[in-house]
């Protein structure tokens, strides 16, 4: 499954920009400065305020820096780091620029699709690639031009042995769940995804917890992360 996204050229905004309003919950999706297309398909799917975590994450990201995101499923991290995404990766560019990492098919699909929806005018090719799908129908469409990967840990290695997925333009890796893939046992497979990344890169690591092994992996292979928590009473 190829879901293809539309992307133009927009501007970013620094976060600290937004520092002044840092105790207020949401933001308008206008006041994000969006390109017109993005914003758009994001009225498209009913939303006009964007979640904390979005209020948050979204400008820091924007604007290059490494973020570890803390905050409960269903709170709209898919979109907190799919729209910097969609609004950072050069459309001409047919080479992988970022992988996406999920601790399961369901949940690399679900991305994959909501990625797909927020891009939905553009010329960005994204694909989810899973186990239980057959690997053959993966490669055909990697070798097809694809610029986002969203996928399990243990598939992204096997493609990554085989050469069908290569490394050497990523300039975006998100960890999305991070905590459940180590309680999954990912976590070496993690660490190996990472280590063989470009060192040039912009890495987005979002997590309901944040146990020891996790905050180890933010402190080996993040460069002075911003740190983007949203409290329960936020949520």
């Amino acid at each position: 499954m190829i879901i293809q996204i539309v992307l133009w050229d927009c501007y970013t905004v620094p976060y600290f920009c937004f520092e002044k309003r840092r105790f207020m919950e949401e933001l308008k999706f206008e006041e994000l400065e969006l390109c017109p297309e993005i914003l758009k398909a994001v009225k498209h799917m009913g939303f006009e305020e964007a979640s904390p975590i979005q209020s948050k994450a979204i400008p820091v990201i924007m604007s290059g820096k490494d973020v570890i995101g803390q905050a409960q499923t269903g709170t709209g991290k898919t979109a907190a780091f799919g729209i910097p995404l969609l609004e950072k990766i050069d459309p001409k560019n047919k080479k992988l620029q970022a992988i996406v990492l999920c601790p399961t098919r369901e949940l690399a699909i679900q991305v994959a699709e909501e990625i797909g929806k927020i891009g939905r005018a553009s010329k960005i090719k994204a694909l989810p690639v899973y186990g239980g799908q057959p690997i053959d129908r993966q490669i055909r469409a990697l070798r097809s031009g694809v610029q986002i990967v969203i996928g399990t840990p243990g598939r992204l290695i096997d493609h990554i042995n085989r050469k069908t997925i290569k490394l050497d333009h990523i300039k975006f890796l998100v960890l999305d769940e991070a905590d459940e893939m180590l309680d999954m046992g990912f976590v070496d497979d993690m660490e190996e995804i990472m280590k063989n990344l470009p060192a040039e890169r912009q890495t987005l690591l979002f997590s309901a917890t944040m146990p020891r092994p996790i905050l180890s992996l933010t402190k080996k292979y993040m460069k002075a992360p911003k740190n983007v928590t949203i409290s329960k009473e936020e949520l």
